[in-house]
């Protein structure tokens, strides 16, 4: 490096910065720039949502669970689609009280950011000490609020904020097979030929799927078998 000789007096100076430094600071206001759902996010004019019915043995009229969604980055590579607000609504106002405290709660969640899957495993967790109820397909619900949970569970994997677990292609090719011996050893099947009608109850996907098969209690719907 060659010395330079100052003849006049230093009024002023900068640092020079590197193209490592620019990049950064690039990155920086780039990441400043996406926008994250958080408390202080307004709600839009205009929302997108979906809407499930959920007919149980409970009452007479149906429960209407409405979530919307909030678009966050719209029209960029960074777009996001995130739950809101939650709403439900019913002729039957036996739980009206707590229904819309269970919304409000959720909603917050939602809106404070961050993950709220969570959510989901706390819901379904709740047991009713009345007893729960089966839907159709011999499917068990524990309670009405762990069915709340399952439509908000649905609802995330339709937006892509949780993954779908899947069964390996060849573990269905074998509950198939195992399915087909059942019926032709039995004949044997219920009134929606699906599972048999005494089969027991899965403790893990909470269906009467559950049969004896070569010596091992296995679930005809998730696979789950006490042998492995």
């Amino acid at each position: 490096m060659n010395a330079v000789k100052l003849d006049k007096k230093i009024v002023a100076f900068q640092l020079a910065k590197s193209p490592d430094d620019e990049l950064g600071t690039e990155n920086a206001n780039t990441e400043n720039a996406i926008e994250h759902i958080h408390e202080k996010v307004e709600r839009p004019e205009k929302l997108l949502g979906s809407t499930y019915k959920v007919k149980t043995p409970l009452s007479d009229h149906a429960l209407y669970i409405t979530i919307n969604d909030i678009v966050l980055n719209p029209g960029t590579d960074h777009e996001l689609r995130r739950p809101f607000e939650v709403f439900i609504n019913s002729k039957n106002m036996d739980h009206f009280h707590w229904v819309v405290a269970l919304t409000r709660v959720i909603s917050a969640v939602f809106r404070k950011g961050g993950d709220c899957t969570f959510l989901v495993e706390e819901l379904k967790a709740v047991f009713d000490p009345r007893g729960g109820y089966f839907k159709s397909g011999g499917r068990f619900m524990p309670s009405l609020v762990a069915e709340i949970g399952e439509v908000i569970e649905s609802h995330l994997h339709s937006i892509g904020l949780l993954e779908q677990e899947d069964m390996h292609e060849a573990q269905k090719a074998i509950l198939e097979e195992k399915k087909q011996a059942y019926q032709e050893a039995k004949a044997e099947t219920s009134k929606d030929g699906e599972f048999p009608p005494s089969a027991q109850l899965c403790m893990k996907c909470y269906t009467k799927a559950v049969i004896v098969m070569d010596g091992c209690m296995t679930c005809l719907n998730c696979g789950n078998s006490k042998c492995g």
